[in-house]
């Protein structure tokens, strides 16, 4: 006798129940997968987006310069900082940073042959980047120089050399830069203090220095202090500082720099020689 349709249909979803267990077992390990699949797109897509972010900007390199400006460092500083940051960001083509990428840059700027000191000076920028950042992890280990116990005698500004310098300036006409160097030689003064010398400061004989949150006076001897003067009424200047441009403009690191060096030909000194912290050398040498 044939059996009834509903046992027939019962024992037929019977059989069939462990091939539905096992595909929604299938499936749902599939779903799972999909979802670490996912998942880790998000996390990848994520790490892409800190990356890009970890990359140097025009816009972090400005930020950086108005903090060095708070934090009081001379303009100077500030210019040469940024020019450093810029050079590294140039180098990297919007790259992210990375720690290999920043030692690279060290790596690179010695196969480029800077001296262990410029190198070390433009990491000093680049770390300060990154102190300022908060990537503290990307900083990059300074070159170990070993301290010179004498001086190069080839890089030596003797007085003779010091003498024809400023004798060269006034026949050809230069009095500004020949004035700049007798005042540096004379007073020991910074590239980055010469604004300080004013008007009023060479009336008084000292010039009031403030720099770096510090404040020092530098004394101004009289013989300097005449020639200051006339130079200022030969110029028409009244008050504030004696050396600017043309158009009254600070002087800058390499104007002054750039002044110096076209005086050595004429002179017969070695460019390599002239310099303006060659010249505070020799008032310290003198003062001994």
């Amino acid at each position: 006798m044939p059996a009834p349709a509903a046992k027939i249909i019962h024992t037929e979803a019977v059989g069939l129940a462990p091939c539905y267990n096992e595909a929604e077992r299938g499936l749902s390990r599939a779903i799972r997968s999909l979802g670490r699949a996912f998942a880790a797109l998000i996390t990848q897509k994520r790490r892409l987006r800190r990356m890009r972010e970890r990359a140097v900007t025009e816009a972090m390199i400005q930020a950086y310069g108005r903090y060095l400006d708070r934090e009081e460092r001379s303009p100077g500083t500030i210019a040469k900082y940024l020019r450093d940051v810029r050079a590294f960001a140039s180098w990297q083509q919007g790259a992210p940073v990375t720690p290999e990428s920043a030692k690279g840059w060290k790596e690179h700027l010695l196969q480029a042959q800077y001296a262990p000191t410029t190198i070390n000076s433009m990491l000093a920028a680049l770390n300060g980047l990154f102190r300022y950042l908060g990537w503290n992890h990307y900083r990059v280990r300074f070159l170990k120089i070993q301290r010179r116990m004498f001086r190069d005698p080839a890089r030596e500004l003797n007085r003779s050399e010091y003498l024809q310098l400023v004798k060269t300036a006034k026949a050809a006409h230069r009095e500004r830069i020949g004035l700049l160097m007798e005042t540096i030689c004379s007073t020991g003064i910074r590239v980055s203090e010469v604004r300080y010398i004013t008007v009023e400061s060479a009336r008084q004989g000292r010039a009031r220095v403030l720099l770096k949150g510090k404040v020092r006076e530098i004394l101004i001897p009289s013989r300097l202090q005449d020639k200051l003067l006339a130079y200022a009424r030969r110029t028409g200047r009244t008050e504030g500082p004696i050396f600017c441009t043309c158009r009254g403009r600070q002087l800058t690191r390499q104007q002054i720099w750039a002044e110096m060096k076209g005086l050595c030909s004429r002179a017969g000194v070695s460019a390599a020689k002239v310099f303006p912290h060659n010249l505070r050398h020799r008032a310290t040498r003198s003062a001994a």
